[in-house]
């Protein structure tokens, strides 16, 4: 079962990077199917699970999201910030970091009130597995053009 996911991924994948949307909708398609494998989750622990995870997710986006409008769009005009304003975006940057720090310890607490303690490691290993594939993929196709 574990090689027919990854066979699946890997297909969808080399034919998704075209289409913005529609690849993070595949992509997280594919994560929720490769997860729910690895940590093997039964019916209960899915339905407790998921909706925490969706959460974390979310909130994990929307600080990325943050971080890229107000930090990383100035970044690449460091040259021209004064000092003032640079310190100013270090110190958000900084900010974000630990919130997203705080966010990650809180799901981790949360998770491992759902799912067993060595299931929420099992996620941290497949949640980088995925990670890994993914952009073993992209290379793959990035190559190829």
């Amino acid at each position: 079962m574990n090689k027919f996911i990854i066979t699946i991924l890997l297909f969808v994948t080399t034919f998704s990077f075209g289409q913005r949307n529609q690849d993070w909708e595949k992509i997280n398609t594919l994560k929720v199917a490769f997860i729910t494998e690895k940590l093997s989750l039964n019916t209960k622990e899915a339905q407790e699970f998921w909706p925490v995870y969706n959460e974390y997710q979310e909130k994990r986006n929307a600080l990325r999201k943050k971080g890229l409008q107000e930090i990383k769009n100035k970044i690449k005009d460091a040259a021209s910030l004064t000092e003032k304003e640079a310190q100013k975006l270090l110190a958000l940057h900084m900010q974000i970091e630990e919130e997203e720090e705080v966010l990650d310890n809180s799901f981790l607490k949360n998770v491992s009130t759902v799912i067993s303690a060595k299931k929420t490691l099992l996620l941290l290993r497949s949640e980088e597995e995925f990670k890994r594939q993914l952009m073993k993929q992209y290379r793959q196709n990035k190559g190829g053009k």
